[in-house]
């Protein structure tokens, strides 16, 4: 076995992602790629990383490793190296995005999470479908989700910006010893 990670291509409905296998079987993607799937900058998946989120689900000291790639003998030259991140973090990364008003991020979870209960439910009542079958509706799932989320999107939007206002708007009552739920008393305190 190699002590370089694997590299493969992995249809992602209508978009082909690079997938790493490391030496001790487990997955990663590059940072890079998993943040310009979703329409983002690089930095945004290292901001993530930086974050109180990821941080309470790895702990303070989590950084990406940096993992040694087999070269793709077609290309010839290459990238040797990436910055790996595991599923799991890759798959965080997105569903954060999602709550930050990233519609991309939301559709490819939406179209996944369905395409998981699907799998589950085919298993269970015996379907069997090819990967080109799945994908082919993976892709068109995940195209009916962006429509439907740009035709919705400026809702959504505002409806998310005007639930971040709100919280805002409650820590700093309760900061400055308001109660958000209480109309002021003479004295400036809250009523009792």
């Amino acid at each position: 076995m190699s002590d370089k990670a694997q590299r493969a291509e992995i249809p992602l409905g209508s978009v082909t992602i690079e997938g790493f296998m490391l030496p001790d079987g487990s997955y990663v993607m590059s940072q890079t790629q998993a943040a310009h799937l979703i329409g983002e900058n690089e930095i945004n998946a290292r901001r993530f990383l930086e974050s109180k989120a990821i941080k309470a689900l790895l702990g303070d000291g989590y950084t990406p490793d940096t993992f040694e790639i087999e070269r793709d003998p077609e290309q010839g030259r290459g990238q040797g190296r990436i910055r790996g991140l595991p599923l799991e973090i890759v798959s965080t990364f997105w569903l954060q995005q999602t709550f930050r008003g990233n519609q991309q991020a939301r559709s490819l979870c939406m179209a996944l999470m369905r395409e998981t209960l699907e799998r589950r439910f085919d298993a269970a009542f015996g379907v069997t479908r090819s990967e080109d079958e799945r994908n082919q509706r993976l892709s068109e799932r995940n195209a009916e989700l962006e429509r439907a989320l740009r035709y919705l999107g400026e809702g959504m939007a505002m409806e998310d910006e005007l639930l971040r206002r709100l919280e805002q708007y409650e820590r700093w009552f309760q900061e400055t010893g308001y109660s958000p739920y209480e109309l002021p008393t003479e004295e400036g305190g809250e009523n009792n």
